[in-house]
Formats: structure tokens, C-alpha cells, sequence
């Protein structure tokens, strides 16, 4: 332990070996790098200033944003999620970077403003001094391996998502410009501390005191290190400088810009989609210019640090169709950019019927499952900037043929399937009960069927095991028959606005109509659309809002479905829906569910919240894509080949009728109708329903 004489002696002298004269020119351009980082800082701000007003409220509770932010921010939990090692190096560089920045305050702090303007005595030396060495150096080493880790991952693994069309030469020279600067200021301090003496105390710099003893190994001497130390010093400070007065104009700037981002972010992005107003001229619906975009949008085009998470969990991009939403968020920063900048011309943001700067093609292709914002780790909205270029596309008649032909069977019949209203409900003729008509009696649930459930053949066959389950429970229920329509979850995500709103107030008319506890829906996309978006048109009754698998796990809880010691014999996977779970958090309702039933559950690699979308939101559903293989496809593959079950998984079961009709179809087109049964959570628990009534009645019989 060292034991001090004099609190004084026990410190370091900042400008060592650097004369008044270089003292001044260092504050010179320490003034410039700061005025130079100010107003590459103003420029930005103004930029966002310059964008269209946000429909939602970025900045209410701005001090619980900034607290719930910095909690995100601070705890790396974004970068930790689908990748630890990204997570950690994150982690080390941001922690170390910040201890340093927060030494370097202390020390100015201390030397300019306490003892040189206030005329205060010195208070960096003695234990204080030794604390901050320690931490310092400490954090500054975890820093250095955090860099380490990062020139690995992008040199020497050369991981795919780091790299692609808009790499350039300042990701490269960003890395490289912190790791130099940690390099430098270690190799600095080594010296010092030889021209010092090698003074005991300062063993607590413990990287510093390691250089220094290397440098003394091999016959450095304290004038040699005089010598070494100034040139040493002023590369080091010019580098940081340099680094100082470039953030605002490269890609360091995601240092600020993806905090801002995080602290103004939606909580809701996506499951909620901005409305049109009333008043919109149809040329003013959507993206037409960089000016349309809101300022929250045009923080997220600057927050991108190009990291390729997005990409790397989409779906679309996947299976082949030509969407990156990394290049779509850096195409539109790249383009307002030149904007600004004169570099070139103004062209449409979108635009099937001349050049653009998006593709029209790549928003077709999104499948809306919120893959990409889950994914980034610094809360860039792409599903909400995809929408509305989508609008823009809708609006000036660009969309796919099977799109339109669905669209207009919706405006005539209120419905995708173009059937008439009357037929909506015939479903329900095989059933040796009749379900209650709601339009005419008081019930606790209103079920909302769905398009699906109510014309597709298969999906005929889940609503009715959920009928029969809701008649085994004895529960309180009914359906609106011919007055029910199609949610609109999907139409207001291929763009077609309009209609949407249509079937929305539609909706809201016939459920203010009846008399109801609780809406329960089969569809998780009716689910989230009536729970999250309809409040835009005054309906407040979101919170009533639940699917079917939240109620079947509270009847199974109360006991009123006849499960306690029905045993299926069978090993399922679950397949989480992107609406149900990464829309909405629910994930562990229908697994509640499917265990009750004594089913063995196997989970595939990615489930919950990393679960892969099966292709058919977004309007997906209705496209015939051009696809090297189909997401249906990939994700029966996970589950025959990957989980840990493998073989022996023999039902794959889904709790959406979306899902249901694009897994009985991936499993068909990919060879593996063989291998595994593709089947919802309602069709589960009835047959364990009947599982145990046969058991029962074979028990009585004995």
C-alpha cells in the first residue's frame, strides 16, 4: 500500500514537457474542434427541424424518456439481443469510452475552471487522484478489448451483416480513430510515468504502469522519455481533437443521434401507424419528398449506425425478395444528404413510374413482422416509414394485381375473399349447436371470427374446435354473423389507407351496437389493429381487446375446461405470431395452453420475440413473390431439422389463421406434408377435450 506524505505529490502535471506556448495552441484548437462540433450539431438539429410535425408525441414525459432511455442505453440491452459477443463489445467500448470522457471532464474541470478562474486549491491528487488512475486506466483497458473485439469481428471473421453497398471508408477510420486514441493515450501515460521516476503511487494505472515497465526493460530513461513524450502528446491530443470536431459530420454522430433516438422513440412503433388527416390532398398522401418525412423519421436515417440487424432477422430478405431495410433506412439518408449538399437532383422518394430513390419493388416485399425494429438497437421505426411509402405507392396506383383484387373484394363484400356478407357465418352449420347471435343478446365475449376462420376451409375447422371449446367451458359468448368485417390490420400496411378507415368506422358502428365484457379474436392481426390502432377513430374499448389464447388460458386456469390429467401423446413446437408476440409481448399464453393439454413442448431456435415470420402479413398473403425459398418453407425446416426434438416433433402449432394457411402450404411446397402436422392451438385442446372424455367414459365402462 502506498503511503503518502504529502496529498500534493501524489498527482501528475497535465501539460508535462509542453511549453506555455503549446498550452495556448492547444486551447486554440481545442475552441475550434468544439465550435466546429457545435455547429456541425446545429446543422443537424435545423435539418430535423426542417421535417414534417410527428403525428405522436415524441417528447411528453421527457424525463421519464430520458431515464427509461439512458436504462436502454446504458444497459446495451438491444446489442446484447441475438448476439452476446456484439453485446459485450458494445458493452466494453461504451463503458470504457465513457469513463475516459468523464476523466477527461475532471481533469479540465479541475485545472481550467476550479483552480484557474475560481482560484481554488488543486483537488486531483491524493486518493482522489489514485481512484479516478485506477477506474481510469481499469475502464480504459476494457475499452482497448472492446475495440479489439470489434476490428476482429469486422476483419477477421469478416461478419457478412458489417458490410454492404453503403460501407465506406469512415466506418473504417471510425473504429480505427478510437483505437488509436486508446493506444496513444496508454503509450503516452507509459512514458510519463518512466520521464516521473517510476513513482510507487502510480501502480494503480495499471496498463500505464505496465507500459512503463516495459519501456524501462528495454532501456528507456527518463530524458529518453522527456524526449519521446511530447510528440507522443500532441499526436495523441490532436487525434482526439480531430475526433472532436468530425463527430457531427460522419458516422460517430450515432454517438448522439441514436440516444436522441432512443429517448424519442414510440413505444408502440408499428403496432400503431400514423393516420392520414382529413383534409389530405391524395398527391400529399405518403413519401413524395425528403421534406414529408417527420423529424423523428429523418433522426432515425441519421441514428443508423449500419450494424445490419435489421437485415439480418428479415424474412423478406431471406427468402430472396429484394428488400434490405438497412439500405432502404441508408438510401434515404445518403439521398437527403447529396440533397443538402447539391450533390444532386431532386427525384420522388418513391415511384413506380420514374426513377426514385426506393425501389418500389423492396416495399412490396415487406412482410410488416417487425422483425427490423425489434432488431435495432438504437429504435429505428422502419415499418412506419415503409407504410408510408407504401401510401404513396397505393395512392398513385401502384400496387400488385392479387393486392388490388383483394382490396376491391374488401370495399364490396367486407371481406378478401369476395364472398357475400350472408355467407359469413355458414361455417358454423356443421356444428351440432348454433352459437349465439351477439346483435341480439348480452354476452361477456364478443368473438370476433375473422376473414379466415369464417371462409378458408381449413381454418373453418379452428373456428370451430374454438366454438366447441367455448361450449365445453360453458362460457358466455357471441359472434356478429353477417355484420362482421375484416379488421384492417393488413390493408393499412400495403397502404390502402382509405379503406381501412372505412371498415375501421364500420367496425366501431356495430360494436358500440351490441353489449359485451370483453372482444376475444382468433386472428392476431384483428387483435392488434382493434387494441392498438382503432382508438385513432374514438373507439376506447382497446383494452377489452384479447386473443383467443388469453382466454383459453384463464378458462384452463379456472378449471372450466375439463384438462387436469389429459396427457396427449405428442411432441409439439410452437410458432409465435409475429401480431400475438413480437407485436403485442405475449409469448407465454399459448404455451401455457399447449402444456396444459400434456403435449411435450419442443422449442425451435427462434421463438418469442426472435420468432421468423411466415410470410403472410403485410399484405403477403395476397402476393405470389418471386422467392429463392419461402419464409413458410425455411420455418418448417427449423422445426423438422433444428429443435431438439427433431424427428420425433410431429406437430407444429400455430395460434393464427394467417400462419396456418402459409405453413400448410410451406410444408406442402418444401417436401415436408410427411414429416409434420401443421396445426392451430384450438384444434389441441379439443382433441385433448375429447382425449379425456374417452378416457372418462372408458373408466366408467371398466
Amino acid at each position: 500500500m502506498v503511503l503518502l506524505a504529502q496529498a500534493s505529490e501524489v498527482s501528475r502535471e497535465t501539460f508535462w514537457q509542453i511549453t506555455h506556448a503549446g498550452e495556448l495552441v492547444f486551447y486554440y484548437l481545442t475552441i475550434v474542434a468544439v465550435l466546429l462540433f457545435a455547429y456541425g450539431l446545429y446543422r443537424r438539429v435545423d435539418r430535423y427541424r426542417q421535417g414534417a410535425e410527428d403525428p405522436f408525441d415524441r417528447l411528453d414525459d421527457l424525463g421519464e424518456r430520458v431515464v427509461e432511455g439512458t436504462k436502454i442505453v446504458g444497459s446495451n440491452v438491444k446489442q446484447f439481443d441475438r448476439d452476446f459477443f456484439a453485446g459485450l463489445m458494445h458493452s466494453f467500448i461504451f463503458w470504457g469510452f465513457m469513463t475516459l470522457l468523464l476523466t477527461t471532464i475532471i481533469v479540465a474541470f479541475e485545472m481550467d475552471i476550479w483552480v484557474r478562474l475560481l482560484q481554488q486549491d488543486h483537488f486531483y491528487n491524493g486518493p482522489f487522484y489514485l481512484v479516478v488512475s485506477f477506474m481510469a486506466d481499469v475502464m480504459g483497458a476494457v475499452f482497448m478489448v472492446g475495440l479489439l473485439m470489434a476490428l476482429f469481428q469486422r476483419y477477421a471473421t469478416k461478419k457478412d451483416r458489417l458490410w454492404g453497398e453503403h460501407t465506406r471508408l469512415e466506418d473504417d477510420l471510425f473504429v480505427w480513430a478510437l483505437f488509436l486514441i486508446g493506444l496513444g493515450g496508454f503509450l503516452q501515460e507509459g512514458v510519463r510515468i518512466v520521464g516521473a521516476g517510476m513513482p510507487e503511487f502510480e501502480t494503480v494505472s495499471v496498463l500505464g504502469w505496465t507500459f512503463a515497465s516495459i519501456f524501462t526493460g528495454m532501456g528507456m530513461s527518463p530524458d529518453m522519455a522527456a524526449t519521446l513524450y511530447r510528440p507522443l502528446w500532441w499526436s495523441h491530443a490532436l487525434l482526439a481533437l480531430g475526433f472532436v470536431a468530425t463527430v457531427p459530420y460522419a458516422k460517430p454522430v450515432h454517438m448522439i443521434t441514436s440516444y436522441a433516438n432512443v429517448i424519442t422513440r414510440d413505444p408502440k412503433a408499428g403496432k400503431r401507424l400514423p393516420g392520414v388527416p382529413e383534409d389530405a390532398d391524395p398527391e400529399d398522401i405518403g413519401t413524395s419528398t425528403i421534406e414529408d418525412f417527420s423529424w423523428k423519421q429523418l433522426l432515425d436515417h441519421d441514428a443508423c449506425t449500419k450494424c445490419g440487424r435489421c437485415t439480418s432477422v428479415c424474412p423478406a430478405n431471406q427468402s430472396g425478395r429484394p428488400l434490405d431495410p438497412r439500405d432502404v433506412i441508408l438510401d434515404l439518408r445518403k439521398y437527403g444528404r447529396e440533397l443538402e449538399t447539391g450533390e444532386t437532383e431532386e427525384i420522388p422518394i418513391i415511384s413506380g413510374e420514374e426513377d426514385s430513390v426506393i425501389d418500389p419493388v423492396t416495399m412490396e416485399s415487406c412482410m410488416s413482422c417487425m422483425a427490423c425494429v425489434d432488431a435495432c438497437p438504437v429504435e429505428i421505426e422502419h415499418v412506419t416509414q415503409f407504410t408510408e411509402m407504401n401510401r404513396r405507392l397505393t395512392e398513385s396506383g401502384q400496387m400488385d394485381e392479387n393486392v388490388q383484387e383483394a382490396m376491391m373484394a374488401l370495399f364490396q363484400q367486407g371481406n378478401s375473399f369476395g364472398e357475400p356478407e350472408g355467407t359469413r357465418a355458414e361455417w358454423t352449420e356443421e356444428l351440432d349447436f348454433e352459437i349465439p347471435d351477439a346483435r341480439e343478446t348480452e354476452v361477456e365475449y364478443l368473438w370476433y371470427v375473422g376473414d379466415y376462420p369464417s371462409f378458408d376451409d381449413r381454418n373453418q375447422k379452428v373456428a370451430r374446435s374454438l366454438a366447441r371449446i367455448f361450449e365445453a367451458a360453458e362460457v358466455s359468448y357471441g359472434i356478429l354473423y353477417e355484420d362482421e368485417k375484416n379488421a384492417g390490420n393488413d390493408i393499412r400496411r400495403v397502404g390502402e389507407e382509405g379503406l381501412f378507415e372505412m371498415l375501421a368506422m364500420e367496425n366501431i358502428e356495430t360494436f358500440e351496437s351490441v353489449d359485451y365484457e370483453t372482444m376475444v379474436t382468433t386472428d392476431p392481426h384483428a387483435f392488434n389493429t382493434f387494441k392498438n390502432e382503432y382508438e385513432q377513430f374514438g373507439w376506447e374499448r382497446g383494452e377489452d381487446v384479447v386473443h383467443y389464447t388469453q382466454v383459453v388460458e384463464d378458462l384452463v386456469e379456472s378449471g372450466a375446461l375439463p384438462l387436469e390429467g389429459t396427457e396427449l401423446d405428442t411432441r409439439a413446437t410452437f410458432h409465435d405470431p409475429c401480431h400475438l408476440g413480437r407485436y403485442n409481448d405475449e409469448f407465454e399464453a399459448p404455451r401455457a395452453v399447449l402444456e396444459s393439454t400434456g403435449a411435450e413442448l419442443d422449442e425451435m431456435p427462434r421463438n418469442r420475440a426472435d420468432s421468423y415470420c411466415c410470410g403472410g402479413g403485410g399484405g403477403g398473403l395476397w402476393l405470389d413473390p418471386d422467392e429463392e425459398e419461402k419464409p413458410a418453407e425455411e420455418r418448417i425446416r427449423e422445426a423438422v431439422e433444428d429443435t431438439a426434438g427433431g424427428d420425433d416433433v410431429d406437430q407444429f402449432v400455430v395460434s393464427c389463421p394467417m400462419c396456418m394457411t402459409m405453413y400448410e402450404d410451406g410444408a406442402k411446397s418444401g417436401g415436408y406434408q410427411d414429416d409434420i402436422e401443421v396445426t392451430d392451438l384450438a384444434e389441441v385442446v379439443w382433441d385433448a377435450i375429447e382425449a379425456g372424455e374417452s378416457t372418462e367414459t372408458a373408466a366408467a365402462a371398466d
